[in-house]
Order: structure tokens, then C-alpha cells, then sequence
């Protein structure tokens, strides 16, 4: 394992917090990134919120992360449409943390003759709009996502999410997405470039092994697995690829910053 890391990327949910509530370690970890002036970004597959909705989210769970310092897949998503087409023009299904992603990297949102079809995740997939999006994809508009987590969390059990609603378009069309959030290591260059980071030098936290961990490896991070969200130590075992070091939790990581 690398010594001496300078910055760091962790995952939120299942690392820094999980149902509301802020995991053990989680407050020191962040205070000693302040503390030693590490630059960090918390990641989030989650599009629906805005990096401010975010922020607000975690200081009600006892852990202050600037609006900064966050990197959702919807601005991962805003960032990528960006470099493709400055300026473009995209049919959007989702809600407020795509939509301003969007708005602030110079999008026009439209229904009519889109350069894009942009799928995220919202607590309310309408068939009128997957249907409008099926027939803009059927003329042309080229079809990105912002992450293909097939379901979502919810009080009352697991939601569909975007990547069962991309497959019923792909479906529907033949045309397969772009799916920009994790594990595309796209996301993690995105933000190593938000911070002017190298990966030789940071560190990426994470609780999935099919997602943080083999994103991280790919974009050439040093990975850490925690045991708080949803991987076992016998999971591990599946997988043909290793992190560079298992930790019980984010607490274990408080000193390697």
C-alpha cells in the first residue's frame, strides 16, 4: 500500500453513514481530513439530491461536509456531457440534483430534438416520460445514465432505479446507455480532476466491491473496503480482484490520513 496519501475519496452511504445515522469514525475521519488539509470529495451514485441537499443530509447525521466537497453522479454526468458537447441540449428524466447539474454546465433542457436522453433516478418514474424518452432515443438522441444501480433504498423495501428503467428503454429501442456513475472509473476521474488530484497519491473508501472497489482499481486509486455497508469478508472472495486493505470501518482509516 502506498504511504503518505494526499487525498482521499470515500463513498457516503454504507461508509460515512447509513439510514440517516453517521457511522462510528465517520466525524473523526472527516475532522482529521480538515485538520491535516487533505482535499477530499464524498462520492454518491445518488442523483436526485444537489450537493447542497447533500451536505444538509449529513450535518443532520452530526458529520459537516462542505457543499464542495461532494460529487454526485448527476454532476459526474453534467461534467461528461460537457466535454462531449459544450453547450448541448438534453431530454432529462430525473429530478433537482440532475437538472441543476445540467442548468450549470450551460444545457438547454427540451423535449424537442434533443442532443441527449438523460436518465437518473427519481422517487416518481412517469410512462409518459419514459415513453417520450423512448421515441427521442428512437430519433436519434443518444442515450446516457447516471448510474446503473438497478434498485434504491426505501422505508418500505427496495425501489427500481435507473438501471431498471434504462434496461426497459434499452429494451424498447435497442440502444444501450451510457452509464457515467460507479463503477465507471469516468466518475472517479472526474473528480480527481475536481480536485486537481493524481491518482498515485489518493485513496478511495469504499463498502462494494462491484462498484467502489473496481472503479477505484481501474482509475488506479489504492482502494479501501469497509465492512459497514453491504460487503462481508466472504464476499470478498468472489471477486477475481483485491482491495489494497480491508477495514472494519472508516474509524480503522482515521490514522492512515
Amino acid at each position: 500500500m502506498r504511504s503518505s496519501p494526499e487525498c482521499w475519496l470515500t463513498d457516503m452511504d454504507g461508509v460515512l453513514v447509513h439510514e440517516e445515522r453517521a457511522l462510528p469514525g465517520a466525524a473523526e475521519f472527516l475532522a482529521r481530513l480538515a485538520d491535516k488539509q487533505r482535499p477530499f470529495l464524498v462520492l454518491t451514485n445518488n442523483s436526485i439530491f444537489t450537493p447542497r441537499d447533500l451536505a444538509a443530509r449529513l450535518h443532520r447525521s452530526g458529520l459537516e461536509v462542505p457543499e464542495a466537497a461532494i460529487w454526485t453522479s448527476a454532476l459526474a454526468t453534467a461534467a461528461f456531457l460537457h466535454d462531449q458537447l459544450p453547450g448541448g441540449s438534453a431530454y432529462v428524466i430525473g429530478e433537482a440534483g440532475l437538472t441543476t447539474a445540467l442548468h450549470e454546465v450551460g444545457y438547454t433542457l427540451t423535449d424537442t430534438g434533443p442532443d441527449f436522453v438523460v436518465l437518473g433516478e427519481t422517487r416518481t418514474y412517469s410512462f409518459e416520460a419514459i415513453t417520450k424518452a423512448i421515441r427521442l432515443i428512437g430519433g436519434g438522441a443518444r442515450f446516457i445514465a447516471t448510474n446503473p444501480d438497478v434498485t434504491g433504498p426505501s422505508a418500505e423495501g427496495p425501489t427500481p432505479a435507473t438501471g431498471s428503467v434504462a434496461a426497459l428503454i434499452t429494451k424498447a429501442t435497442g440502444r444501450e446507455p451510457y452509464f457515467v456513475g460507479k463503477p465507471n472509473p469516468m466518475m472517479f476521474r472526474s473528480a480527481l480532476n475536481r480536485i486537481e488530484a493524481h491518482s498515485e497519491s489518493t485513496y478511495m473508501v469504499g463498502d462494494r466491491m462491484d462498484t467502489d472497489v473496481v472503479a477505484g482499481i481501474e482509475a488506479g486509486l489504492e482502494t479501501i473496503l469497509v465492512l459497514t455497508g453491504s460487503t462481508t469478508v466472504a464476499d470478498i472472495e468472489k471477486y477475481p480482484f483485491r482491495p489494497s486493505r480491508v477495514l472494519d470501518s472508516i474509524a480503522d482509516a482515521v490514522d492512515l490520513v
